[in-house]
């Protein structure tokens, strides 16, 4: 099974996309399009997949996708309202020519490093904001100017971390259905015991020619991927509920306490424990002077 191929309906008098996509419009499954995707989420959070990354996705987060890399994002529980404005353009919608000028050999380079899927970070995050919500309601010339602003800023300043370690857009058609088709099942199934015997079978393959497969194409091993997948999923748990750690570690697959904890020591250099205080105490400042203690989610702010 491919990724589903998303299509968005184009305006005849514009050139690329963007609009505010919310629940149940913003949900979309696992999936990869031709265009380059500059997104910023403006509530809601959950698990981000793109390529053969897994993390944590918040409002406010900005991620840019080059062309053809498979992503979803996936909100951390099925009541909860997610939406973001979604920015879809061809890099030659413009034109063939428009990157191959001398000023423009950076934003060129930016869409080849782009293919990994990166993650905006620091000053550059606050800049790109309120360009991006502007972005929707945008007239004419403007459009393209602002949009250009943003990848400007990105391409100057370079705050980004890469996120997959293996070009999932340059596999060869059947290579990508195999991998998608492991990722998807993986994905569904994470909560589930899955055994290396269940996924080979799934995709018609031999334990040791399955291991082999996927590591070659992934730069790791299904072993390391599902615990990435599952401890990425007991993250928004361990920040969004009140269950025990033990609840969490059995809710996401793990048949003991001190597998969990030995899991999400090695992914994410801290014990359970220790990430929830830490998230926690975070939320308790940012919202001690507010009447209503309950999750907030950080402010967009359009100029």
């Amino acid at each position: 099974m491919k990724p589903y191929l998303e299509r968005l309906p184009m305006a005849s008098d514009s050139s690329f996309v963007a609009r505010t996509y919310r629940t149940p419009h913003f949900e979309v499954p696992w999936h990869q399009h031709p265009e380059i995707e500059l997104i910023l989420f403006l509530e809601g959070e959950g698990n981000a997949f793109v390529g053969n990354h897994i993390g944590n996705f918040n409002s406010g987060d900005i991620y840019l996708l080059g062309s053809n890399l498979p992503h979803t994002f996936q909100k951390a529980e099925q009541e909860m309202v997610t939406s973001a404005v979604v920015v879809q353009f061809l890099h030659n919608c413009w034109g063939d020519q428009l990157l191959q000028m001398p000023e423009c050999r950076a934003i060129k380079a930016l869409f080849e490093t782009a293919n990994a899927g990166l993650k905006l970070q620091g000053e550059t995050v606050e800049q790109l904001r309120p360009l991006i919500a502007q972005l929707e309601h945008a007239i004419g010339f403007n459009r393209v100017m602002l949009l250009w602003q943003c990848l400007g800023i990105i391409s100057a300043k370079k705050e980004y971390e890469l996120l997959s370690t293996q070009n999932m857009a340059n596999l060869q058609t059947r290579q990508q259905a195999r991998v998608d088709k492991i990722f998807l099942y993986t994905i569904e199934h994470f909560a589930e015991g899955i055994t290396l015997e269940d996924i080979a079978a799934h995709v018609n393959m031999s334990i040791p020619a399955f291991c082999l497969y996927f590591r070659k194409h992934t730069k790791k091993t299904y072993i390391e991927f599902l615990n990435e997948v599952r401890i990425g999923k007991a993250c928004q748990q361990l920040i969004d509920t009140q269950k025990t750690i033990s609840e969490i570690a059995y809710d996401c697959g793990y048949n003991t306490l001190a597998n969990f904890n030995k899991q999400f020591l090695k992914i994410r250099k801290i014990q359970p424990s220790q990430y929830r205080k830490i998230f926690s105490e975070s939320e308790s400042l940012d919202n001690s002077h507010l009447p209503d203690s309950g999750k907030t989610y950080l402010p967009i702010t359009v100029n």
